[in-house]
């Protein structure tokens, strides 16, 4: 068996596995899960089951939690021997899930690395495990519309807990308004490109440079920075040229470009968003719902976005027809925002009446359920305190 990042004996007891399969560029959907597992270990002790192992190094320095390797099958399965854990949960669909997933001695949860309208976000992946845990009533919606057969009772809503634990502020302070630009990728296949880097990223960042007494911070997804499309890669090196550009016509402005780390370390100073149907959005509907965003639609389809991507009703939306009024409609937006309430009211839609700090407890709680019907199912009696005169 390969050599764990730590060693199964000084793991004494283990109720929760979180298993991840993918490689370091995706290890970007685990990490923020980190610091509410370390709230769960808490309660139900806590290890990582990693099968990379550039990836298992790399989540083991950003954690105290145990990080475990196992990268073959054969690995894995001995090593959910040794652990004998109750609950195993999941960020992601990765194909290798399904090795994991072959263990019926625990019960299986995917937990997803966000909330977005996506259509991957609601596949038949979904029916492969014990239960579902999503953010909301949107969420339920969107599984229950876009899957046959499938059985909404393994939905569990908790929110987003991945927001309530807040990052350190990283921008450096301005009386500036900041405008965020988060672009997300182009995804793995033509049904999940919702990229706006290719059709509208420069457009974008020009139009915002245009605003007066505004700093532009540009952060796209992490996998726009290590694509493999040229039209991506050139549409990204555009807009590092734009911004790089204005900071030298304003170096005391403030702009810049923050390819790596976590972009929710950025939004607490930010003003305004501008995204693309993504997580990102939607974390800013959770965090930040007083404030204005702005999403994209480079598909030219908005009959399709109004329908299957609620946010958009309550948001300014910009195409390569209106995006040339950008700066306009952005200067108008941060002095009077008129979607403020129907964001409020979307953001019941998403995330119930959630706030920050009770999707923790919610996910704790599913997880505890989990572990306890587990134990009911294998007939395993919690030990009895017994008395003594």
């Amino acid at each position: 068996m390969a050599e764990p990042v730590a060693r199964i004996s000084a793991v004494s007891e283990v109720s929760v596995v979180a298993y991840f399969a993918d490689d370091p560029t995706r290890t970007y959907q685990l990490i923020p899960w980190l610091p509410v597992l370390e709230v769960l270990d808490q309660q139900h002790p806590v290890a990582l089951v990693l099968r990379d192992p550039e990836s298992a190094d790399g989540v083991g320095a950003r954690t105290h939690l145990p990080v475990l390797l196992a990268p073959s099958f054969s690995e894995l399965t001995e090593l959910y021997d040794a652990l004998d854990a109750k609950v195993v949960l999941y960020c992601n669909n990765s194909p290798a899930n399904f090795q994991s997933l072959v263990d019926g001695r625990m019960l299986h949860a995917h937990v997803n690395h966000g909330e977005s309208d996506k259509q991957s976000m609601a596949s038949n992946h979904a029916k492969a495990y014990d239960r579902v845990f999503v953010a909301g009533e949107a969420a339920v919606q969107r599984h229950t519309a876009a899957l046959m057969e499938f059985d909404a009772s393994r939905l569990v809503r908790i929110g987003r807990p991945q927001l309530d634990l807040r990052s350190d502020e990283v921008l450096p302070a301005t009386e500036r308004r900041t405008v965020l630009y988060a672009p997300t990728w182009e995804g793995d296949a033509v049904y999940n490109d919702y990229t706006s880097v290719v059709v509208l990223g420069r457009a974008i960042a020009e139009a915002v440079l245009q605003v007066p007494d505004v700093r532009l911070v540009y952060k796209p997804h992490p996998k726009v920075t290590t694509s493999l499309r040229p039209d991506v890669r050139d549409a990204h090196r555009e807009i590092l040229s734009v911004v790089a550009r204005a900071q030298e016509v304003e170096p005391d402005a403030g702009h810049l470009a923050v390819v790596g780390g976590d972009i929710l370390a950025l939004v607490p100073a930010c003003d305004a968003m501008i995204t693309d149907v993504s997580s990102v959005g939607l974390d800013w509907l959770y965090l930040r719902n007083e404030k204005p965003i702005f999403l994209t639609d480079p598909h030219l389809d908005s009959d399709r976005l109004r329908l299957e991507v609620p946010v958009s009703r309550c948001a300014d939306v910009l195409d390569v027809h209106t995006v040339a009024d950008l700066a306009e409609l952005l200067a108008d937006r941060l002095e009077v925002d008129e979607h403020h309430l129907a964001r409020v009211a979307m953001r019941h839609h998403y995330f119930d009446d959630l706030q920050v700090g009770e999707s923790t407890v919610r996910f704790v709680d599913a997880v505890d359920e989990l572990v306890a019907l587990r134990d009911r199912l294998l007939g395993v009696v919690p030990d009895l305190e017994v008395e003594t005169a």
